[in-house]
């Protein structure tokens, strides 16, 4: 084998682990809401008192739902890098950057949501009568809203990225950005999601759900992603004389 050979078999191996951490990420997400939403985790917005409530007696149910988080901030990582990787020849013959946008919405969606986690496990840590579980609630709700701008980076920059250099379907790049649009809404409107619970709060959990989907649905992508040699891009993304580069081809499923 020679050494192009294998080195497109080692790109494409690195890939498909990418695109296996998206769909790994997305169902470790799903789980992780499985376990909260039913035991009754307060929703933004929550009086103290329930919030109280909840963390003294099913303290224990934050802490199991902890463990997988880190795994999950390891596949967000990956699945980013992988899409950087897949995605970034095409675009510096374009001078283009969107899939570092993406990438830099996707590491500021873990250090923020570090910090969420910490204050859960912190309220989960606290006595039932602990005056300071407002404060710590309040910043939790601030900064879970908040974090919609982090995921608005990565649908945006990831969606843009991968429909410009044909490696996603135009259906995949809208929904990224709808999910964006939903998402920055809700940022947008913190204070007001914060001070009144209801059809505010679904805004954020509609986003945040088409971008679960969003999320899987790339990490299906980069998995059938075709061997280096049969990929570029379509005519109509690149100037005439262009080099037709690294990423998706006419044939494979993302590019139609």
């Amino acid at each position: 084998m020679s050494r192009k050979s294998e080195a497109d078999a080692s790109g494409m191996a690195f890939t498909r682990i990418c695109g296996l951490a998206a769909i790994g990420f997305a169902v470790l997400l799903l789980s992780n809401g499985a376990i909260l939403a039913p035991a009754g985790m307060p929703v933004v917005g929550a009086e103290p008192a329930e919030v109280r409530a909840f963390f003294s007696a099913k303290g224990g149910i934050v802490e199991l739902a902890s463990v997988s988080l880190p795994m999950i901030w390891v596949l967000l990582t990956l699945f980013g890098a992988g899409a950087v990787v897949t995605l970034r020849r095409s675009e510096r013959d374009r001078g283009e950057a969107w899939s570092l946008v993406g990438f830099a919405g996707l590491v500021l969606q873990n250090a923020t949501f570090a910090v969420i986690a910490a204050i859960r496990l912190a309220l989960a840590a606290t006595t039932t009568h602990d005056p300071g579980t407002a404060v710590l609630w309040a910043m939790h709700d601030a900064l879970f809203t908040l974090n919609g701008t982090s995921l608005v980076l990565a649908l945006v920059g990831l969606s843009i990225a991968g429909r410009r250099c044909g490696l996603i379907r135009p259906w995949h790049a809208r929904l990224g950005l709808l999910a964006a649009a939903l998402l920055a809404t809700s940022a947008t409107l913190t204070p007001l999601v914060i001070d009144h619970t209801g059809p505010l709060g679904l805004i954020a959990l509609t986003g945040w759900l088409m971008w679960v989907a969003w999320i899987a649905t790339y990490g299906l992508v980069l998995i059938r992603r075709p061997p280096a040699g049969n990929r570029h891009l379509p005519a109509g993304d690149v100037r005439e004389g262009h080099a037709a580069a690294e990423v998706s081809a006419t044939p494979h499923e993302g590019a139609r």
